[in-house]
């Protein structure tokens, strides 16, 4: 114990003395990733940008109002008729606001970050259920993404991707990507271990008790996770906005930039529109009820 203390005054004292030049370190190291790994960053924003571009055509390309019923239509085969009419009148509302293609585009970054983000984070929370060192490890570093100003990804986004919705998706992705890791290691310890070990006990390798057994019996919280990485996905859009990705967070910034109370109120309408759907449709496939509270709230 004296040892610790010891050591920890003489760490303090140097830290009080000497400046730490943490910012010189970090911007050594983007310009070292800048100059160094340039491809792999066009690569990125090549595949991001086709993404995107694809799925936002895709959703433009039919008349707003078969799209709206679209929406509709699967919000009632979701969650019953009910929600499927106000799903349709929703996406109705957004179009006669003459706000359509930049709420598609809007719902496009979101359905590529949050895919990017399930993707990266469901292994990740399976490695950190498996292994206590990996999840003590990834605690920290959840936490880190999620605590640290969203802006302060951009510069290094910006400086890696340039202006679009490219570094937009990049701070998407870091910022909603702790709860699909979280909630995919909560799922997977909370599965009961007499059925991992029945299932051990007949044979069956590990792979397969993971695709068979324990991922099945966590999938309503594995689902809970997709749940809030949309939600946080869709809190990124006035940021996503600010460094050219256009969408509603362009029409929410422009109405903050000139004070248009109106075209401001409408953008922000329009999102919460997104998010009420989005929010419904991943809470049915999560198997959460109407009475049960919302992760967007």
């Amino acid at each position: 114990m004296v040892l610790v203390a010891v050591v920890t005054g003489i760490v303090t004292w140097l830290l009080v003395v000497f400046r730490v030049p943490v910012g010189d370190w970090v911007e050594s190291i983007v310009n070292w990733l800048t100059a160094s790994a340039g491809w792999l960053f066009d690569f990125i924003r090549v595949i991001v940008n086709w993404m995107t571009g694809s799925l936002e055509r895709v959703l433009i390309w039919p008349p707003s109002y078969v799209m709206a019923g679209v929406f509709g239509i699967v919000g009632w085969r979701a969650r019953g008729l009910g929600f499927g009419a106000l799903s349709f009148v929703g996406f109705v509302l957004i179009q006669s606001m003459r706000l359509w293609n930049d709420a598609m585009s809007t719902l496009s970054l979101v359905v590529v970050a949050a895919f990017v983000a399930v993707i990266v984070g469901v292994p990740l929370g399976i490695l950190a259920a498996n292994s206590e060192i990996t999840s003590r490890i990834f605690r920290p570093v959840l936490d880190f993404m999620q605590t640290l100003p969203v802006f302060v990804y951009l510069i290094p986004a910006i400086i890696f991707f340039g202006i679009g919705k490219v570094p937009g998706v990049f701070a998407t992705v870091i910022f909603a990507m702790p709860p699909a890791v979280r909630l995919t290691e909560l799922g997977l310890r909370q599965v009961d271990q007499e059925v991992v070990e029945a299932a051990e006990a007949f044979g069956a390798p590990k792979f397969k008790i993971l695709r068979k057994v324990q991922l099945p019996l966590a999938m309503p919280t594995l689902m809970a996770g997709v749940n809030q990485v949309i939600m946080l996905a869709l809190s990124m859009v006035v940021t996503a906005g600010i460094v050219g990705a256009g969408g509603l967070g362009a029409v929410v910034y422009r109405g903050v930039t000139r004070l248009d109370v109106g075209l401001g109120f409408e953008g922000g309408l329009a999102v919460v529109i997104l998010a009420i759907f989005l929010d419904r449709l991943t809470g049915a496939l999560s198997g959460r009820k109407d009475g049960q509270k919302s992760t967007a709230t």
